[in-house]
């Protein structure tokens, strides 16, 4: 069992009546993506904020990076970088500027300084726009940039929250490769994001915020099966056929408009064969089979519908552990 970089049992956080996080448990292992999903004001941030010692906690056990949070603050800062939603590069100076002003509020030599800066925008691409003011950056660019600056202080654990917000399809891709290699390197990420494929992407063990509690956590496989809903849709464009077809699978669920039907089913491939020697037996041809199993999205969506999924008792509460 891997140590634990992160471990908050019974974390408590309210502004006034609003109470944004109701005693929530989170366990996130040393080395891996653990990834806080939920909608806009879930309390994503504020976990972010608390954990990373900008907030203090209401109540809660919180531990990070092996330390106490309310006892040892300096030294769980000392362990952690942050990247929040919005960037901490200085657009009015360049991309090295900003490498080397964070190396000297870590206390860095000007040499060591120089060294680090040097290899992180090598590592991040960032080379031929070093010399450029931060302004002309892409949004890609800065985000990049945004965490070759946290990385300054080689820390062992780092929050990105919502860290690709904004950016286009290709740029979201290189901050996944980044996130990869962090992680391959040793390094623990603490993710929140409002992309579910982001999420079934990168991270290890997923966990669904929901009116300040753990609604779901688990990992995507885990997740998915949760949720209802998988099934193999055959469409017709002969309606005879398709009548044919209706009338001997009389569990199916039936569109006579569109000439669809749907058959449960949670897509293996032995369900699968036997749909398609059923249809081969009784001469009849579908012209398009397609295979739904639930996604996250799926998943997401019971669960912030109104945050419980059928069969769930009213109160969210963790599901998996």
């Amino acid at each position: 069992m891997s140590a634990l970089a992160i471990a908050a049992n019974g974390l408590r956080k309210s502004y006034g009546d609003k109470v944004v996080l109701d005693g929530i448990d989170l366990a996130v292992p040393e080395g891996t993506v653990f990834s806080l999903l939920g909608p806009n004001g879930a309390g994503k941030t504020t976990a972010v904020n608390v954990l990373s010692t900008l907030v203090r906690a209401d109540a809660g056990e919180l531990r990070v990076g092996g330390h106490d949070l309310a006892e040892e603050a300096q030294a769980v800062r000392a362990a952690i970088g942050v990247t929040g939603q919005f960037s901490a590069v200085d657009n009015l100076i360049t991309g090295e500027e900003n490498m080397l002003l964070m190396a000297d509020l870590h206390h860095l030599s000007k040499a060591e300084g120089r060294r680090v800066a040097a290899a992180l925008l090598e590592r991040f691409d960032l080379v031929e726009a070093a010399k450029k003011p931060a302004s002309t950056y892409s949004g890609g660019m800065k985000r990049r940039l945004d965490i070759a600056m946290t990385l300054v202080g080689s820390p062992r654990i780092i929050f990105l929250d919502e860290p690709t917000t904004g950016l286009d399809p290709r740029s979201r891709h290189t901050m996944w490769g980044i996130v990869r290699e962090l992680v391959a390197g040793g390094t623990t990420v603490f993710l929140t994001t409002q992309y579910l494929e982001e999420a079934d992407q990168l991270a290890d063990r997923i966990a669904v915020l929901n009116n300040g509690r753990i609604a779901a956590e688990g990992t995507a496989s885990e997740l998915k099966r949760l949720v209802p809903g998988g099934h193999v849709r055959l469409r017709f464009t002969d309606p005879v056929a398709y009548r044919s077809a209706a009338s001997a699978l009389r569990g199916a669920t039936r569109d006579d408009e569109a000439l669809v039907l749907k058959i449960v089913s949670d897509g293996t491939q032995q369900e699968l064969h036997t749909i398609l020697d059923w249809l081969a037996a009784v001469s009849i041809e579908a012209d398009e089979l397609t295979v739904h199993t639930p996604d996250l999205d799926d998943v997401f969506f019971a669960l912030t519908g109104n945050g419980k999924l059928p069969g769930q008792p009213d109160q969210p509460k963790e599901i998996l552990r």
